[in-house]
């Protein structure tokens, strides 16, 4: 708790406990987490500090003859981008001799996504998204070519994994009760945490070469006065409404939460659906050590409610907690990219929080020009006016202002 690895907890005085009329044996106050997050939200490199956190704690508790119960992925949170453990009662004694009970989820949960991006340059947010307990070790085995497994990593961890578990689906699980009764050695649980943790402190994505809008901030349409401009506003605006968290709806490389966070919000976080600015955003909290949480995000396909009931993992608007949004070059790209009705795009936005920032890009930008390049133009109802009175519609307009020659136009907003 003292270096900021596992959530900082307290134990809930008894006496407090009576007078209020609550018989439990225990009951533990946590500190908060600004905003949950959920594995397949995060980019690269947040799952693969999220994974070594994890290995460190449980490398540390087994000093102590401790053990953790399991190898959930959603244990861990970020405060920023830094990786925080959660759940206090994971932690049990340690039975000597025992297995690691948590192996194949920490590898379907951790390692298999990390392996997915990895080996095959394929980022593992989608598919992570559509089966919440993570990457299936056998689906991963089956995509690998036979030669991988002359890696001693792949073999033990995915291969021989993936082979147990079709065996034990045949013996209706014999071998899961023989490998149940098979002692392992202290010494040899913690070499298997340790060896992973070196396997996983080297990997690194393939095809990690420039996305579509990594280096968007440097090849703007609009110059360094209209960058200037914008910054500005967004400074001025978080001067006045210090919002202690702020949503970056469209966040790229987190140049304007930076800023915000500069000008009074406390805490950002950030969303985008390209993977390069993202890991550029991380980079960026990191050397400047801001508190921005960079989430991977498609704007026209949020997270949804799902799990059990639905309710297990809460969509991103259900997390909500936002005080104030900046959504900058964003708008276009749903709205002319993804077809979603202007004034629908407008109320969602509003929905987010009660106050905040959109951007408005003209039909003659370049940008926009560039959206419409390969497409029919079938938006007749896409200009300024239409997308004032959708926003009017929902909430008051507090400031306006033009930022560049081509009529992208900044509005501050609070919702009615």
């Amino acid at each position: 708790m003292a270096e900021g690895k596992l959530v900082a907890t307290q134990e809930v005085d008894q006496r407090v406990l009576s007078e209020a009329g609550i018989e439990t044996a225990m009951v533990l106050r946590h500190q908060r987490i600004p905003f949950i997050s959920y594995p397949y939200e995060w980019p690269f490199s947040l799952l693969k500090s999220a994974a070594l956190l994890h290995l460190d704690i449980h490398m540390e508790a087994l000093k102590h003859g401790i053990t953790l119960s399991d190898a959930s992925a959603y244990n861990v949170q970020f405060r920023g981008i830094e990786p925080v453990f959660i759940d206090v009662l994971s932690f049990r004694r340690y039975r000597e001799g025992e297995a690691w009970a948590g192996h194949r989820q920490f590898c379907e949960q951790f390692l298999n996504p990390l392996l997915l991006r990895a080996i095959f340059g394929i980022a593992h947010n989608d598919w992570y998204r559509g089966r919440l307990e993570g990457i299936g070790t056998q689906e991963l085995a089956d995509l690998l070519p036979w030669w991988r497994n002359l890696s001693f990593n792949l073999l033990t961890h995915v291969t021989l994994q993936a082979r147990l578990q079709r065996t034990a689906a045949v013996d209706k699980g014999a071998s899961i009760r023989r490998a149940m009764h098979t002692k392992l050695p202290k010494h040899a649980h913690s070499a298997i945490l340790d060896q992973l943790r070196r396997w996983i402190s080297d990997l690194q994505p393939l095809r990690s070469a420039a996305t579509v809008w990594q280096h968007y901030a440097e090849q703007t349409t609009y110059g360094e006065e209209e960058r200037e401009a914008k910054g500005r506003f967004i400074a001025a605006f978080c001067r006045k409404a210090e919002p202690e968290l702020l949503w970056d709806v469209g966040c790229n490389t987190g140049e304007y939460a930076d800023i915000a966070l500069s000008s009074g919000a406390k805490c950002a976080v950030g969303f985008d659906y390209d993977q390069g600015a993202l890991e550029r955003a991380i980079a960026r909290a990191k050397a400047k050590r801001l508190n921005l949480l960079p989430l991977y995000q498609d704007g026209a396909n949020p997270s949804p409610g799902q799990g059990w009931m639905g309710r297990e993992r809460r969509s991103t608007q259900e997390r909500g907690g936002a005080d104030a949004i900046i959504a900058l070059a964003f708008e276009h790209h749903r709205a002319i990219g993804r077809n979603v009705p202007l004034d629908q795009l407008v109320a969602w936005l509003v929905a987010l929080a009660p106050k905040g920032i959109i951007e408005f890009v003209q039909k003659s930008d370049p940008t926009v020009q560039q959206l419409l390049a390969l497409r029919e133009d079938i938006f007749c109802d896409y200009d300024a006016a239409k997308f004032e009175a959708a926003l009017k519609s929902k909430a008051r307009i507090v400031a306006v202002e033009q930022v560049s020659a081509q009529g992208r136009t900044l509005y501050s907003f609070e919702r009615t």
